[in-house]
């Protein structure tokens, strides 16, 4: 029920006076709880009492009274900061018995970094990370050394993680990561950090060197006072503190250094992404030797406990926060276990790692490759934000290289286009501003990712059409010249094809994706593998052509006449770039026919979709390249009337899985040096033959066998389908 309008609809519904409690000069509380039950007897279920504004906005922002999910101010043990400090529920010192103090920090810390962990999957910060009441009162901490740099470094992480996330644009997938709801991010002192965490490391390196000597040096040493008062325990906590504290310093350098101009301080991040997994196995470890110690106060469930000791914090309260989330109600949260969280740094440092690695190519190519196998490990915001702004500085490839740098060397432009006016087009210009949005987008996650590329589509063929009529604005007069050494109809003919070729390479990549995010049913393969062969059709043609005008390019003048039979012949040769790709045209036109066939023939059971029609699934999966027109005149009739007459017999006379093996085995030498290619290239080799064999059995035994079944799975290939074929 809404609180919102409910005296207004209620004004009919007769209820007792009820007391007035005075509250004030100028208020007075009353007891609706009469009124609110009267109203209740009246609601049918899903009914809502409002007033005439109350619209459908409105609705959606609504508190749903006494639900402890929808109600912010329904379960909290305490109603602000000042009122669970006053009631010790964040102590400082935590105690007086430093090995207890000492403990509980430890707690402290590992349940920040699980909180951290959970933040980083989308939650929201104020219920999270600065759900530690030590955070939202910084000063309580400063007599208290250990953990007041602790939770320094944490807020200057947090800051620095916000600062990368929002630079990158890329938090409208996850809207709550960047709201920090007026949280003490900006702590006085806290540029100053690491030195205070340094400080700390070291006194707490002397108390670990101190207890590790031998008998004849502690009186040398008795002047260092011990971290707490259990001498056979010093060593353990040491050990402990010095590993949480080392990695909070390296992970610090690592955001920071990563945010060097010009990818300056990939090397020194690399250094300390090392060491900070290191650490972290060191914090793992430490885990036996606190659970050891923590005997009966520990959780029973390891899995689930959110410490290493499995002791429940000190000084955190996630309801404290609640109604900071307004208008939207609290979500309920589960942190994440202390395990997950490191198995989560973990990951996201190595994802760094990749990153960090790079050689940072300066051909287009190039960097969609890497890009594309970057995702593939699917990395989660943090690291695709760091990728996104590595690759995009100031409108610039790696903030060194202009758009119109990357364009002409992506295109094979002649050497004079550099200095050339053509750069200065307002076009060209628009056109250097796609390639920077598709950075951007290829660095979102998988869903917002696909739905982005599809409306890009749209502006890269408006893009084609505009520099198409601008150049023969421009340069018609001497685009007619039959000389064809002309700089301008160079330019013309090699911008335009490396235009199409890369929006027939969004569109595959559009398709694929379709797969990673299971979009497709198995009975919408057929026409998504159709749709596949037209649009790998067009792109092996167009990057062709490039790759032709690439190499005419690159001729060499004077050449002589006995070498000029050999270029005719390398000419004529198909280079591997477009071999890979015809590979895969094999295989999808195998996979759709194979599919045509099996259904035309009954055998695969088709199942009647109640809800829309094979024309109407059609249109809603390719809506988007429809529209953009990809390719030209391709349509729903065009896709029936192509696989209306297929059949298994037919399939089997041109069998396209083996022109598909065939092309894989020759072209895998072009990629010798090329790891990921030729993985790839095992990988349709795989599924060639598998579908092969499959398609033999099925054209052998299958007219004979009513009880032979056909599916299909992805076991070899993530897009690529392989045929099972069993008897039911």
């Amino acid at each position: 029920m809404a609180a919102k309008g409910a005296e207004e609809a209620a004004v009919d519904v007769a209820v007792p006076e009820g007391a007035s409690i005075a509250s004030g000069d100028n208020t007075v509380w009353t007891d609706v709880s009469l009124l609110l039950e009267a109203a209740c007897e009246d609601l049918r279920d899903g009914e809502l009492v409002h007033g005439d504004n109350f619209n459908l906005f409105a609705a959606m922002s609504a508190l749903e009274i006494m639900d402890p999910k929808m109600d912010s101010g329904m379960v909290c043990k305490y109603y602000s900061v000042d009122e669970a400090i006053e009631n010790g529920a964040a102590p400082v010192p935590i105690s007086f018995y430093k090995t207890v103090d000492v403990q509980c920090t430890i707690d402290i810390m590992d349940y920040l970094l699980a909180c951290e962990a959970t933040w980083h999957k989308g939650h929201s910060l104020a219920q999270t990370v600065f759900s530690c009441i030590y955070l939202l009162r910084p000063d309580r901490t400063s007599s208290h050394a250990l953990l007041h740099s602790y939770c320094r470094v944490i807020r200057a992480t947090c800051k620095a993680v916000i600062s990368v996330v929002s630079d990158a644009r890329t938090h409208e997938e996850e809207d709550l990561f960047t709201m920090a709801y007026g949280l003490p991010l900006d702590g006085d002192g806290d540029e100053k950090c690491l030195s205070l965490l340094n400080a700390v490391e070291e006194t707490i390196s002397r108390q670990l060197r101190a207890c590790k000597a031998h008998s004849s040096k502690r009186r040398v040493l008795e002047d260092i006072e011990p971290l707490q008062e259990n001498v056979d325990l010093e060593e353990g906590y040491c050990k402990a503190l010095l590993c949480r504290l080392r990695f909070r310093k390296h992970f610090y350098h690592v955001l920071t250094s990563m945010r060097r101009p010009q990818g300056r301080g990939l090397e020194l991040a690399r250094k300390h992404i090392a060491t900070s997994i290191s650490e972290l196995e060191c914090i793992r470890k430490s885990s036996e030797f606190l659970r050891s110690i923590a005997c009966g106060a520990c959780d029973d469930d390891t899995e689930d406990r959110t410490t290493a000791s499995g002791c429940q914090p000190i000084g955190f309260d996630a309801s404290l926060n609640c109604r900071l989330s307004a208008p939207t109600p609290p979500r309920t949260i589960k942190i994440l276990s202390w395990k997950m969280a490191i198995d989560y740094f973990v990951k996201l440092l190595h994802d760094l790692d990749i990153i960090c690695s790079y050689s940072l190519d300066p051909l287009l190519e190039g960097v969609l490759h890497f890009v594309v196998q970057f995702q593939k490990s699917q990395p989660d915001l943090v690291a695709r934000a760091h990728l996104q702004l590595l690759l995009v500085q100031d409108g610039k490839l790696y903030g060194r290289d202009s758009m119109f740098a990357v364009i002409n060397r992506v295109a094979a432009l002649p050497e004079v286009t550099k200095n050339h006016d053509i750069q200065n087009n307002e076009y060209i210009g628009q056109l250097g501003q796609l390639v920077i949005n598709m950075l951007k987008i290829l660095c979102t996650n998988s869903a917002w990712q696909r739905r982005k590329l599809g409306k890009t589509l749209q502006d890269w063929r408006v893009i084609y059409v505009q520099l198409e009529l601008a150049f023969r604005k421009d340069f018609g007069d001497v685009l007619s010249s039959p000389d064809d050494e002309n700089v301008c109809m160079k330019i013309f003919q090699h911008i335009l094809l490396w235009v199409e070729e890369q929006t027939y390479w969004i569109a595959s990549h559009f398709l694929i994706l379709g797969f990673e995010l299971e979009l497709y049913s198995p009975s919408e393969y057929c026409m998504v593998y159709w749709y596949m062969y037209v649009v790998l059709i067009k792109l092996a043609e167009k990057t062709h052509l490039k790759m032709a005008a690439r190499n005419d390019t690159n001729k060499r003048k004077g050449k002589k006449k006995r070498d000029s039979i050999k270029d005719v012949a390398r000419e004529y040769r198909i280079p591997p770039a477009v071999l890979f790709v015809q590979c895969q045209i094999c295989l999808v036109e195998g996979l759709t026919m194979m599919l045509a066939a099996l259904r035309n023939e009954n055998m695969i059971l088709q199942s009647p979709n109640p809800f829309n029609t094979e024309q109407e699934r059609f249109f809603q999966h390719f809506e988007l390249l429809q529209k953009a027109c990809v390719p030209d005149h391709i349509s729903y009739p065009a896709f029936h009337e192509s696989t209306t007459y297929a059949r298994i017999s037919t399939l089997v006379m041109y069998n396209y899985f083996k022109d598909a093996q065939r092309i894989a085995k020759e072209v895998k030498s072009s990629f010798s040096n090329d790891p990921d290619k030729l993985a790839e290239l095992r990988r349709i080799e795989q599924v060639a033959e598998h579908n092969s064999i499959a398609l033999n059995v099925i054209c052998q035994v299958g007219a004979l066998d009513p009880k032979l079944k056909v599916s299909f799975e992805f076991s070899h290939h993530p897009y690529f389908a392989t045929a099972v074929v069993k008897r039911s």
